[in-house]
């Protein structure tokens, strides 16, 4: 059975604090609160699909300090702001840095709700292109040092011949290599070389 989704609260005020986990609960979600920023840094955010509902003004480091704390640390937690005034200096850094809304208190639940689902979204695609590089990173490590050489120079449009000639082997070695490294990666054609080398990078990239 898939777990449900964590979202974890950040918020100075008690009451609001409440009201968000219960509405949280209710939606079907799991939820965690939190007074202040130091709190949350306290707990490891656990391996699981969620995202973070943050206040702006917070005692001590501020909700922006934070998303730049979890940048920083490369969590890729996706961010749903909540501010209790109407700041547009520090809803641009929020968007600037990533966040997937900044709202301005009181939300409305159904608008709440609406954030928490563009965000645990996106939390979705992150995860999925986590996964999809750690497969394609596998694949490649099984791979021999020479064996990605020879991938480099199929995938950069090179002949047999001119691998041979810059590797300094025979080119009857070069064949033979690169029948090894298509069957390890699954490929059938240097064009589907190409493909593989394309996910890598944009997996890498993105």
């Amino acid at each position: 059975m898939d777990m449900k989704p964590l979202i974890h609260v950040v918020d100075d005020d008690a009451s609001l604090r409440l009201a968000l986990l219960r509405l949280l609960d209710a939606a079907g979600f799991d939820g965690r609160g939190y007074a202040d920023t130091g709190e949350f840094l306290l707990h490891p955010v656990p391996d699981r699909p969620g995202c973070l509902l943050l206040d702006v003004n917070l005692p001590g480091p501020s909700g922006l300090e934070l998303q730049d704390v979890l940048q920083e640390h490369g969590c890729l937690l996706p961010v749903v702001f909540l501010s209790g005034r109407s700041d547009i200096p520090s809803s641009v850094r929020a968007m600037k840095g990533g966040a997937v809304d900044f709202l301005q208190k009181p939300v409305q639940g159904e608008a709440l709700l609406a954030a928490i689902g563009r965000a645990l979204a996106r939390d979705d695609a992150l995860r999925s292109a986590r996964a999809e590089q750690q497969r394609l990173e596998a694949l490649f490590a099984t791979l021999t040092p020479r064996e990605r050489e020879v991938f480099d120079r199929i995938v950069a449009g090179k002949l047999n011949k001119q691998i041979a000639d810059e590797l300094d082997t025979s080119e009857r070695t070069v064949k033979t290599q690169r029948s090894q490294l298509m069957q390890k990666l699954g490929a059938d054609s240097a064009a589907e070389l190409g493909r593989l080398d394309e996910r890598l990078r944009q997996a890498a990239s993105g």
